[in-house]
């Protein structure tokens, strides 16, 4: 377990080192079938050092076999970061009693101050409740059965599935209305409220992939197929109408700005332009950067092989790319939609 830059880091290096198919997490479970209770550190310094007392040093090999054998005896067990190795077994932890701590068991209370005070997460067995609960960052997370953490997967991979295919939707009839130069802010935010709910949605189950270990290869794959190419694309659409939008923007803050929206405020049509454009949402707009010099989004199989053979993007016939014509219905609904911006702008 490599040392971790934030809480959120050190929290997702925790449940990939306890995840299903590791060799803690088969020591855990045998602990769990054997019914006996344990608390294991996942870290070693001065402070660890410092609050344990008795016990015996060993500097051994990490196994779940010896981790289940070392459990059955009171104490704690001490595991270097990487856990690879067992440094103490049957040693007594005493953190300072002064910090705050919700729980009522022994075991549990010393486990979450430990990870208080020392910083490293630590792991508490429940003998009485048969459970497995990390204390890591100020939080305490309780492991879940694969099944359980599967089910939730697969309804939030059906739910990305719909997303991706409604933002394939606006993202081809905004490429469309650019080769017209019918565009308007909300057509662009339109596509970018896609955008940021497909990514919010990734993340959810990139984290059910890091719960699952190897149970989740399946569903990484899966993950990977829906979403490959887009990890670009928010900052990239932005980027098309930044010139256009507030004064003193930059892109990175447009992006922030857009990410913080919550899932309410999301749905709102009208969120994404006051995040990072002032104008009405029926204003006109021009792209100006690369991904629409060809009319047309960089998906495009069209305008890559036009690019692949050197051809000139700037003129009207090169601009109408094999997606066009199976857009012809987007196009002229989205001409009467844009009727009056492009009577203003005559």
């Amino acid at each position: 377990m490599s040392v971790p830059q934030s809480e959120d880091d050190l929290l997702r290096a925790t449940l990939a080192a306890v995840a299903p198919g590791t060799e803690l997490r088969d020591g855990l479970e045998r602990i769990l079938r054997g019914r006996t209770g344990a608390l294991i550190v996942l870290g070693h310094d001065r402070v660890i050092d410092q609050i344990a007392t008795g016990g015996f040093p060993l500097d051994i090999e990490f196994s779940a076999t010896r981790l289940r054998e070392l459990a059955k005896m009171d104490g704690g067990v001490v595991v270097d970061r990487d856990v690879t190795r067992i440094l103490r077994a049957a040693t007594q932890l005493l953190p300072d009693a002064g910090i705050e701590t919700l729980e009522s068991g022994t075991r549990h209370r010393t486990a979450e101050r430990v990870a208080k005070q020392t910083g490293f997460p630590v792991v508490s067995v429940s003998q009485s409740m048969r459970i497995i609960q990390l204390y890591v960052a100020g939080r305490r997370v309780v492991l879940e059965d694969s099944s359980a953490i599967l089910s939730r997967a697969n309804q939030a991979l059906q739910t990305l599935e719909r997303y991706k295919s409604r933002l394939d939707e606006v993202t081809g009839t905004l490429s469309a209305l650019e080769i017209e130069d019918l565009v308007t802010v909300r057509d662009v935010a339109n596509v970018l409220q896609r955008l940021e709910m497909v990514r919010r949605i990734k993340d959810e189950i990139a984290e059910y992939v890091v719960q699952l270990g190897t149970d989740g290869r399946l569903l990484s794959l899966q993950l990977e197929e829906l979403t490959g190419g887009l990890s670009d694309d928010l900052g990239l659409v932005i980027r098309d109408y930044l010139p256009e939008a507030k004064a003193g923007f930059t892109l990175d803050e447009a992006v922030d700005n857009l990410t913080a929206i919550d899932s309410t405020e999301l749905l709102d049509p009208a969120a994404g332009p006051r995040r990072w454009a002032s104008r009405s949402s029926a204003t006109p707009s021009t792209p100006r950067s690369a991904r629409s010099a060809t009319g047309c989004s960089r998906r495009c199989r069209g305008c890559r092989a036009r690019s692949s053979t050197g051809s000139s993007p700037t003129s009207a016939a090169s601009r109408s790319c094999s997606r066009r014509t199976s857009t012809t219905s987007w196009t002229s609904t989205a001409s009467a939609r844009a009727g009056p911006a492009s009577s203003a702008r005559a």
